[in-house]
């Protein structure tokens, strides 16, 4: 059995909203051309992605919300949703597809088809939330996931690790009540969305970085807080929401991570996967917009979770 699986589909990348805009087609394909290029895509099951139904949206979201972004979905040209988030012909299929990538990830695991599965899909998720698209993201792609594991599996506690630059308001906010989701965020503050960054709930842990530091507060936290907290909350499964602009050379970031930090920390999320929920694990892409750094560091993340 192949372990793990790579999620995709073309029609995301039809997802377009300009060409100056910094969340564009190529982030998968570069992915993608990497895997190919240094062989690690011969390793993987490959599986285009599955539309998730209204109903699996409809989970985690409102349905007014839902009703108005289909009614605001254009045949040409782009519509604003957000300050920096823009609709077009492909986006809704795109949206669909990429929330779909996370259901399909939980049922093959669950199912026994593979252990683990990295979900390359775009438009990014994270930062929507129940009723509101932002930075980029109109349905929450790891929430979805997350809560098809719980409603349709059945699984009691689940986990959700984000090491995107940016703060995970959203999938915060659809959670912030639940203490069967944990959540563990590392994210540059002061830094947008500039929200939830102090809130008080026990199952939600958070790790701000400042602006220029390095990847060693995040190695701190691992040790001090995240990793004893993941041991006692034993998730059945864990959920990785991964962003790669923390990276050094992203335009979007003020932080310093480099390649060679998201293996240590997939490595260490693998092993612990590994001893608590038999190494089930679902990735889905969420930021990361300097092209090279986002496919070398993808491909570490990859790599380190097809290596079982």
């Amino acid at each position: 059995m192949t372990k793990t699986a790579l999620i995709f589909h073309e029609h995301c990348e039809l997802h377009d909203m300009g060409d100056d805009h910094p969340e564009s087609p190529r982030r998968t394909q570069v992915i993608r051309e990497q895997l190919i290029k240094t062989g690690l895509m011969s390793q993987l099951l490959q599986l285009r992605a599955e539309p998730a139904s209204k109903e699996q949206v409809l989970r985690v979201h409102h349905p007014t919300y839902v009703e108005q972004l289909d009614r605001i979905s254009p045949q040409v040209g782009l519509v604003q949703a957000d300050p920096d988030t823009l609709i077009g012909p492909y986006t809704w299929e795109a949206s669909y597809r990429a929330a779909g990538a996370g259901i399909q990830a939980v049922d093959g695991i669950l199912n026994g088809e593979f252990e683990r599965a990295f979900c390359a899909v775009r438009p990014p998720g994270h930062h929507a939330e129940p009723n509101v698209t932002m930075g980029f993201c109109f349905f929450n792609n790891v929430a979805i996931a997350a809560e098809h594991a719980l409603k349709h599996h059945d699984l009691e506690r689940v986990a959700i690790i984000d090491f995107d630059v940016h703060q995970c308001n959203g999938t915060i906010e659809m959670f912030q009540n639940r203490p069967e989701v944990a959540i563990f965020t590392s994210f540059q503050h002061p830094f947008y969305p500039n929200s939830h960054w102090a809130a008080e709930h026990p199952h939600i842990h958070l790790t701000p970085m400042v602006a220029y530091s390095d990847f060693r507060d995040v190695k701190e936290a691992w040790q001090a807080e995240w990793r004893p907290a993941l041991i006692a909350h034993q998730p059945e499964m864990i959920f990785i929401s991964a962003g790669f602009d923390a990276h050094t050379k992203d335009p979007m970031s003020q932080t310093n991570w480099q390649s060679q930090d998201f293996y240590w920390l997939t490595d260490a999320i693998v092993t612990l996967a590994n001893e608590l929920c038999a190494g089930r694990i679902v990735s889905v892409l969420e930021g990361g917009y300097h092209l090279a750094a986002l496919a070398d560091s993808a491909e570490l993340h990859i790599r380190r979770l097809a290596e079982g």
